[in-house]
C-alpha cells in the first residue's frame, strides 16, 4: 500500500500522527500541494475531490477522507485504541472528533482560507467576513473546551484519542489563520503541552 501525503497539510497530517501513535509505518508519495500537486493527474484519478491524503491498498482500492483511513488501520491494529473502548468509550470519542472536526478545525480552516492572502487562488471567492466570522466561532469553541478540560486529560476521557490529534492540529493550525488561544484557557494550554509532548506530534 502507499499514502498519497500532503506534508503540513492539517488533514494528511492527522493520518501521520496517527499512524505514528499506531507504529505504523506505510510508504508516502510527497505531493506538493504548494505545487498544486494535488489538482494533478496522480491524485486527481484517484478521488476526483482532489485532496489529500489518499491511501491506496495493494489490490488497489482507494479510501480518502483522514478519519475513514485512520478507521481503516484501527481495525487493523485495534491497540493502541484510539477511536475508545467499549459502546460509550467509542460513543465519546466519536462525540468529541466530531467537535473538535466540526467546531475547531473546520472553522480554523474556514478563517485560513477566507482571509489568508496565499489562499486568494484557492479559495473562489474568498469571503474575508465569513473568514472572520469563524474565527469567532473557533474561540468559542475554545472557551467551551477549556471547561470541558478542567475535568479530565484527554478531549473523550482519561485516554489520548483521534479526539486529541484533530484538536492538536487545529491548534497548530491556528497560527496561520491568525488566531490566538483565548486569555484563561489554561487547562486548554495544558492538554495541548501534553499532547504535542508525544513523539507522534512531529509525524
Amino acid at each position: 500500500m502507499k499514502l498519497f501525503d500532503g506534508g503540513r497539510a492539517p488533514n494528511p497530517r492527522r493520518v501521520r500522527v496517527f499512524l505514528a501513535e499506531k507504529g505504523i509505518e506505510v510508504p508516502l508519495v510527497p505531493v506538493d500541494m504548494g505545487a498544486m500537486g494535488h489538482k494533478q493527474e496522480p491524485v486527481s484519478s484517484r478521488n476526483p475531490l482532489q485532496r489529500l491524503p489518499v491511501l491506496e491498498l495493494d489490490d488497489g482500492t482507494i479510501l480518502t477522507e483522514s478519519v475513514a483511513i485512520c478507521r481503516y488501520f484501527e481495525e487493523l491494529q485495534p491497540e493502541p485504541a484510539l477511536f475508545g473502548q467499549g459502546a460509550l468509550g467509542k460513543a465519546k470519542v466519536e462525540m468529541w472528533q466530531r467537535r473538535m472536526e466540526f467546531n475547531l478545525l473546520s472553522c480554523v480552516a474556514q478563517a485560513f482560507r477566507h482571509i489568508h492572502p496565499a489562499m486568494k487562488e484557492w479559495e473562489i471567492p474568498q469571503i474575508p467576513e465569513w473568514g472572520e466570522a469563524n474565527k469567532a466561532k473557533a474561540v468559542e469553541f475554545l472557551n467551551l473546551l477549556d471547561t470541558e478540560l478542567a475535568n479530565r486529560e484527554f478531549a473523550a476521557g482519561d485516554s489520548y484519542s483521534i479526539a486529541d490529534i484533530t484538536g492538536m492540529i487545529a491548534i497548530d493550525f491556528m497560527k496561520p489563520a491568525r488566531i490566538k488561544v483565548p486569555d484563561g484557557c489554561s487547562n486548554v494550554l495544558r492538554w495541548y503541552s501534553a499532547v504535542t509532548s508525544r513523539p507522534s506530534a512531529s509525524a
